[in-house]
């Protein structure tokens, strides 16, 4: 018989021996994972997009950016509503049975409110921030031109404001019989 999980906290994880409630390891997966994706809805029709982002533990808030003009843009302004999900992928775990086949995991769900940023200063920083999360070994006026106001004229930049997050993962021992790595992983 099918259970109403509607009634449950929306951060809330079902598997309970799967829910990670420590707030420095949902941190730290937002800081490594390399995608995103967001959903949102306008007038009840869903829409989903993959983002680069990136977490700032000081404002507890994601930013991420997309062309100044799109379907992200007017989504935002018309229901700052939005849901960021982070996965990792870990070992395949075979099974003598299909139904018991698995995968080790880890995952992030993030709820909350995502606005334009209109502050120049602020956007500049969630820039830098996205700059300075994919590429490290680079410094603006060192090895690249750093922002200028004509490029922050050209992008929107989002700041989604985290209202609740939550953290899921399954992990097993490492000796597990058959276990072994998705082969385009390292790719």
């Amino acid at each position: 018989m099918s259970q109403d999980h509607t009634t449950r906290g929306r951060a809330e994880v079902r598997r309970r021996d799967r829910a990670v409630e420590d707030d420095g390891w949902i941190a730290a997966l937002l800081g490594r994972a390399a995608m995103a994706t967001v959903a949102m809805a306008h007038e009840g029709q869903p829409f989903i997009n993959s983002n680069l982002f990136v977490y700032d533990a000081g404002r507890h808030a994601i930013y991420l950016h997309t062309a100044r003009y799109g379907r992200t843009r007017s989504n935002v302004e018309a229901d700052e509503r939005v849901c960021l999900s982070v996965s990792e992928m870990g070992r395949l775990l075979p099974a003598d049975a299909a139904l018991e086949f698995s995968v080790e995991y880890a995952g992030v769900t993030v709820f909350g409110r995502a606005s334009v940023v209109a502050d120049a200063d602020e956007a500049a920083h969630g820039l830098q921030l996205l700059l300075d999360k994919y590429f490290p070994h680079l410094r603006p006026g060192e090895h690249y031109r750093g922002i200028t106001p004509e490029e922050l004229a050209r992008t929107s930049v989002y700041r989604i404001d985290i209202d609740e997050w939550s953290g899921k993962r399954k992990a097993v021992a490492e000796d597990f019989p058959g276990a072994f790595s998705y082969p385009w992983a390292e790719e």
